[in-house]
């Protein structure tokens, strides 16, 4: 990537600041010229790509040394450091700005935009094209991110931006422009490389999928030891209870509470209403909601274990499949 492209590589044209800023139009360019020391700069800009040229006045020929890779001398790292600056304020002044190099990566976002209201966050130094779009509960529903495209399709070697959703179906692989999660769980993320491969609206029907998968509410089965503990009478004798705070839980997430040996089932329905309590033992605890009681007999263990729950020995997220079971018993 030369130093064009790299400093504009986010930006889109204003053709109206451009004429205010001092290009003159030739045809399908736009060319401006200015002096730098004993120099010319000539900046050419054509299909918002952006060209430049330095000319030595005094040879009239065109200067490169600024070019270099690993420049050595002190003159043209000053030369190179100046043009820097000129094409820095041609971008400020006369391109507006993008989250993303290419096209598509940036039509979708403006998109997320308007039907979310949420903005991509750019949350590491060392990948500073890597932007995360978080929904209400603060968990990921899409990330868009620069990389070799090889790294999707082995024969392609070129730089793409691709975006990542979570869609819980290994199904989707089957459509065409859809891939296995590039750096993510690869059973519910999948990778779309934003060459227009996929049209925008079809990429906005899978994201509105992931929105709604990142954003439902956790679900946790917590188990209770009735030999030590006579957790029937204690949540029977109010609405709102404490129970100690498992890692990870977040206000409103829903919660099973599972009744050990001789019962071995679930009993209770509760929602979490408080979170970061200190009881007088200075133990972590939440508040709980009761929602709604269960027979013994209507979640079993043995009914659970078909639903993907293995075994109940501390608190833990319900499978998917059991998620689906018990909306399905108790809606």
């Amino acid at each position: 990537m030369n130093i064009e492209e790299e400093i504009f590589k986010k930006c889109t044209l204003n053709e109206t600041n451009l004429i205010k800023y001092g290009f003159i139009k030739e045809k399908k360019w736009y060319k401006y010229k200015i002096s730098l020391d004993s120099f010319l700069v000539e900046i050419t800009i054509i299909n918002n790509k952006v060209k430049g040229k330095i000319y030595d006045l005094e040879s009239e020929s065109e200067y490169t040394n600024y070019r270099v890779k690993d420049i050595q001398g002190s003159f043209a790292l000053d030369i190179k450091e100046k043009y820097i600056k000129i094409l820095k304020d041609i971008k400020d002044k006369c391109f507006d700005k993008n989250y993303f190099m290419y096209s598509q990566s940036n039509r979708i976002t403006n998109l997320i935009i308007k039907k979310y209201k949420i903005t991509p966050k750019f949350l590491w130094e060392k990948s500073p094209g890597y932007g995360v779009f978080k929904g209400v509960n603060d968990k990921w529903f899409a990330i868009i991110m620069n990389i070799n495209k090889n790294k999707i399709i082995s024969n392609e070697d070129k730089e793409v931006e691709i975006i990542n959703v979570k869609l819980n179906d290994t199904s989707y692989l089957k459509e065409k422009g859809i891939y296995k999660g590039y750096h993510m769980n690869k059973q519910t993320w999948f990778t779309i490389i934003l060459d227009d491969s996929l049209t925008d609206e079809k990429i906005m029907e899978l994201i509105d999928i992931s929105y709604k998968l990142s954003n439902l509410k956790d679900e946790w089965i917590l188990p209770a030891n009735i030999k030590y503990f006579d957790v029937i009478s204690y949540i029977d004798s109010m609405k709102i209870f404490s129970w100690k705070e498992p890692k990870s839980i977040k206000l409103n997430d829903i919660v099973y509470i599972y009744l050990g040996s001789p019962y071995s089932s679930i009993m209770y329905k509760c929602k979490v209403k408080e979170l970061n309590i200190y009881n007088d033992l200075n133990d972590r605890v939440m508040n709980l909601e009761m929602i709604e009681k269960f027979n013994t007999n209507k979640f079993p263990f043995k009914k659970l274990k078909e639903y993907g729950l293995n075994s109940v020995r501390s608190p833990r997220r319900i499978p998917t499949k059991l998620s689906e079971f018990l909306k399905d018993e108790t809606t």
